[in-house]
């Protein structure tokens, strides 16, 4: 295959920039180089809209767009909701070279990032290599989208031996891929080996991040300190290191860990939000309020911003007495977030800082808000939201209510052990530590029931009703990864005695339900290929 490629008449382009006649200069170039279908965006705004309705091959982004979405949240928004595939050359172009800009815009990975004035043919000769790298991986990316990820691994097994110049992106590629069904034995060995012919700082961050899923957070440490010793502008090293320390209860380790990858790069949301978090934790309010501002100024226009941020800056400005204040802050919440759920724990959180401040009336109203919000709205996927709720139901007085949110939070999740420690320090607050005891038993009892009946029907071979009592099982207990992920292999040893296809959507979405709960579940990923495998 060829090194680079010189005719783009196959591709279709986005050219995003804020400027009339740089758009005009960009779209120009790529019609020299042979391009036809080239589409324009003036803004994030015009961007989004253009991402989300077609297919691009290539994207030519500037960096600054003007208000709203700049170039490295456009990136960030496009992977996060998979706008545009693997195989899709993303060129970021800007004037900008502050620090703050290049390691936030690599942070997300874009194919180039080519600084103003752009060079005509340094722009041909670099995208041309890119398209001709990625064309190495579009067999692969066909089989990813049919959810065929046993397919991809063997298409990627051939690619290797055929593309020995590409052969470390598709090994790359291969653990990835062992990660995401949960073949994690086997993306160890893979890493190891690469690591053996050559020491590839992506291959020992890899590796670090599966002993993790592994549970082994001290090699991971040990490993990633390594990397960050040799690679100290590694941000995603800083952050998985940050999350080992955190597992083994090195607090203060992992909040200095984050702070030298927010001076990296200090524009995501998500890394400002976990060191207000972790800032918290280690008493600096101080910090953390500071941590969750920047995180919510970085975050404004971004995909991956978070309401942790303004119910951990209202918590830190209601513990000082500022109660108005902190409820103004979780008043903005619905203009910010769509989700119901935060428009729950917003509420709740008003009620618990008021009732914290001595404020009683206004605390029983926010709990009568609350309530009428949940008669249009479900809690059982948002944890959170369910445990602020209960809080604040127990101290207005709705016993029953609070009981029954903390019951649904233990069956949806009745083997996670530091939640569960949670749920008994909700009720040991209200007073109730030994009827709370039982009625996590009994919750957790009334979970495995349910979802042992199904498994045993699978088991005696009565399909029909083992699907049947695993649907049962999912409307009890929706966000239950564990019911979700064995309602898929009930659904798919029924599908292997008689295609059905409407069985089939329900199982992959199902599936799909339970992997965005429980992105590194081994069972979801290894169904989901296996489904994909079916006839």
């Amino acid at each position: 295959m060829a090194d680079t490629i010189q005719d783009f008449s196959s591709f279709r382009s986005l050219v995003i920039d804020d400027f009339g006649a740089m758009r005009t200069m960009l779209a120009d170039m790529l019609k020299s180089y042979g391009a036809r279908s080239i589409d324009m965006a003036a803004n994030g705004r015009e961007a989004v809209s253009q991402l989300s309705t077609r297919q691009y091959d290539i994207v030519l982004c500037d960096f600054n767009l003007g208000p709203g979405k700049n170039g490295q949240q456009l990136l960030e928004e496009a992977k996060f909701r998979n706008w545009i595939s693997p195989t899709c050359a993303w060129m970021m172009i800007t004037a900008e070279q502050t620090p703050d800009s290049v390691h936030g815009a690599v942070e997300y990975q874009p194919d180039g990032y080519l600084i103003k004035p752009v060079n005509a043919g340094l722009l041909h000769q670099r995208l041309g290599r890119v398209l001709a790298r990625k064309s190495v991986f579009a067999d692969i990316d066909v089989k990813l989208r049919r959810k065929d990820v046993r397919g991809a691994l063997a298409k990627c097994d051939e690619k290797i031996k055929q593309e020995k110049q590409y052969a470390s992106e598709l090994l790359r590629w291969k653990a990835q891929m062992l990660v995401s069904i949960g073949d994690f034995e086997p993306a160890r060995a893979l890493l190891e080996e690469v690591l053996k012919g050559r020491d590839l700082a992506w291959a020992r961050v890899a590796l670090a991040e599966v002993m993790q899923y592994e549970g082994d957070y001290h090699g991971s440490c040990q490993l990633l300190k390594q990397v960050i010793d040799e690679l100290p502008a590694h941000v995603r090293a800083y952050d998985l290191l940050a999350v080992a320390q955190e597992k083994l209860g090195q607090f203060e380790q992992a909040r200095k860990t984050l702070e030298s990858a927010a001076r990296l790069s200090p524009n995501s949301p998500v890394r400002q939000k976990n060191m207000g978090e972790l800032a918290l934790r280690c008493g600096d309010t101080e910090t953390a309020e500071a941590s969750f501002r920047k995180s919510m100024t970085v975050g404004q226009h971004s995909v991956l911003k978070t309401p942790d941020s303004y119910i951990g800056l209202a918590h830190i400005i209601g513990g000082r007495h500022q109660t108005e204040e902190a409820a103004r802050l979780l008043g903005t919440l619905p203009q910010v977030f769509e989700d119901a759920a935060v428009h729950i724990r917003a509420k709740a959180v008003e009620g618990l800082i008021y009732q914290q401040n001595g404020m009683a009336e206004q605390a029983e109203q926010s709990a009568v808000a609350v309530s009428e919000m949940m008669k249009k709205a479900a809690l059982h996927h948002d944890t959170k939201a369910s445990m602020e709720t209960a809080a604040l139901f127990f101290q207005t007085g709705r016993k029953e209510a609070a009981v029954a949110l903390l019951s649904d939070v233990v069956r949806n999740n009745p083997d996670d052990q530091a939640l569960l420690a949670r749920v008994s320090k909700t009720y040991s607050d209200a007073g109730l530590h030994e009827e709370g005891m039982k009625w996590v038993k009994a919750a957790r009892d009334e979970a495995t029931a349910l979802m042992n009946e199904g498994v045993l029907l699978a088991r005696d071979r009565k399909l029909p009703e083992a699907v049947a009592s695993m649907r049962r099982a999912v409307a009890a207990m929706p966000a239950n990864v564990r019911v979700l992920v064995n309602c898929g292999h009930v659904m798919m040893l029924s599908l292997e005695q008689r295609d059905d296809p409407q069985l089939r959507r329900e199982a992959v979405e199902v599936l799909m339900t339970a992997l965005s709960l429980a992105p590194g579940d081994k069972r979801c990923a290894k169904l989901l290929a296996q489904l994909g495998a079916l006839n």
